[in-house]
């Protein structure tokens, strides 16, 4: 089980974790990754959403030893209120490898 995602310098715990490859148009081939994390409201919520604005990073998964440039190309979220710092929500992202 895959258990963290690091964006630039940003460690996400994640509680699910799915990895693929893409094929464009012209025929190159992009890693993905699909992964789920759960963020609290108020200040984490913040720091979690400033970081994921940049939406390009250098993504690691240290445990499968992967490492790519990548963009988000899918995000979701299933609450959308965060003012409540006892609040959570599940948090899904997904990342393509770009050039």
């Amino acid at each position: 089980m895959i258990n963290e995602v690091i964006l630039d310098d940003f460690s996400l715990k994640v509680t699910s974790f799915e990895q693929g490859v893409s094929t464009s148009s012209s025929g190159t081939e992009a890693k993905t990754i699909r992964f789920d994390f759960e963020v609290r409201g108020g200040t984490e919520y913040h720091d979690v959403t400033v970081h994921l604005y940049k939406n390009t990073f250098d993504v690691k998964v240290p445990e499968l030893d992967l490492s790519f440039r990548g963009t988000i190309n899918n995000y979701s979220t299933s609450r959308t209120d965060f003012t409540n710092e006892n609040s959570s929500s599940l948090f899904r992202l997904e990342l393509i490898e770009i050039g």
